[in-house]
């Protein structure tokens, strides 16, 4: 069985950083890809970053690029978000997402995690 656990979301001002974690148990991609994805109130879910489990190419949106990073410890089967300058609108919960091939760095994805909560207040 497949599980994704997300941790390390909590509030946090303007400008401050938060470190994300998603734990993988259950089996590994090594094929594939781990991404982050978010959902702010009243919006549909976006995609955050994502990073190739093998190679650790990654990539970002637009409006998270230079502040947020992404990365994977292999041995600890676990993805991380690092996130830096942080702003009112990055309020959301993040999900992470586990692909077990790579195809687009949006996806599609096969397994999601139940999400954490990151609120950023000004």
């Amino acid at each position: 069985q497949v599980q994704l656990v997300e941790s390390g979301g909590g509030l946090m001002q303007a400008g401050g950083s938060l470190r994300l974690s998603c734990v993988v148990s259950g089996r590994t991609f090594s094929r594939g890809a781990m991404g982050w994805f978010r959902q702010a109130p009243g919006k549909e879910r976006e995609f955050v970053a994502a990073i190739n489990w093998s190679l650790g190419s990654t990539s970002y949106a637009d409006s998270v690029k230079g502040r947020f990073t992404i990365s994977r410890d292999n041995a600890k089967n676990t993805v991380y978000l690092q996130m830096n300058s942080l702003k009112p609108e990055d309020t959301a919960v993040y999900y992470c997402a586990a692909a077990e091939r790579w195809y687009v760095p949006s996806g599609p994805y096969d397994y999601w995690g139940q999400g954490t909560q990151v609120t950023v207040s000004s």
